[in-house]
């Protein structure tokens, strides 16, 4: 289990939210945080620590008025770090080769794939093909409906029709790179991780998956990698001592690595 740090960028700030409370009306969301430092400074940090595959995440739609700006300040990151970060939040075949010119290592994709509730193959192959699988993240954020966990878009607001499963993550795996997923149930919320999740993560293997949401504590962190079985890399958000919360980065930045501290 890896350290995956995030810079999520919503109306022209670093913030970290409530995921659950995302709203395109009005540009709304709970903060939890609200930073006094550009993405460029986190950025910087990262690459100081020699930490990879962390990503950016644009919180706003492109029609929003702030959309410009996140964009700039994403821009910033990534040519602080170049080849250090991934990018997600409203990529498309259209802008996709723009951020990894820019400096991203991957480009993270929902909405533009599953689309109408659906997943759009014929989206995700030209997509795979123009950029390359190996810079491809599909994020299969969920969300809990009658007991099944679905796939959720557009800033996590649409439930789709496609269960996120294990058939999922194989039918999707030879398309894309890595996985990332988010437990928007509790994502912002630092309430404990979605076990069930968790456990499902842990027994794919085809490609490496990072899981976010609800990491509160190093309780938190021992059962995900306990029913991660160590391989389901970790993003820790409002909970990090980074953005106000109480879990040190200091300690955590290490995870996965040879001056790994125990938990």
């Amino acid at each position: 289990m890896k350290f995956r740090p995030c810079i999520d960028i919503h109306n022209g700030k670093v913030k970290q939210i409530v995921g659950g409370s995302l709203k395109d009306e009005g540009d709304q969301a709970q903060e939890n945080f609200v930073s006094a430092q550009d993405a460029a400074w986190y950025a910087k940090r990262y690459q100081k620590d020699g930490i990879r595959g962390g990503h950016i995440i644009l919180l706003n739609p492109e029609s929003s008025e702030y959309y410009e700006a996140n964009v700039a300040q994403a821009l910033k990151a990534l040519g602080a770090y170049p080849g250090g970060l991934q990018i997600g939040g409203g990529i498309h075949a259209e802008n996709a080769q723009k951020f990894l010119d820019a400096g991203a290592s991957h480009v993270i994709v929902t909405s533009y794939v599953f689309k109408d509730g659906q997943i759009h193959f014929d989206r995700l192959k030209d997509l795979s093909e123009k950029i390359g699988k190996e810079h491809l993240v599909l994020d299969v954020s969920c969300r809990k409906k009658d007991d099944a966990y679905y796939v959720v878009t557009d800033r996590w607001q649409k439930f789709t029709s496609v269960k996120m499963n294990m058939d999922t993550l194989h039918m999707l795996a030879p398309y894309c790179d890595e996985f990332l997923i988010h437990a928007v149930d509790v994502e912002g919320k630092a309430s404990g991780i979605e076990k069930p999740l968790a456990e499902l993560l842990g027994q794919f293997t085809e490609r490496p998956v990072t899981y976010a949401g609800g990491v509160g504590s190093f309780d938190d962190l021992r059962q995900l990698k306990e029913l991660g079985n160590d391989r389901v890399n970790v993003t820790i958000g409002s909970a990090l001592d980074l953005f106000g919360g109480p879990i040190p980065y200091e300690t955590v930045k290490n995870l996965g690595t040879e001056n790994e501290a125990a938990l």
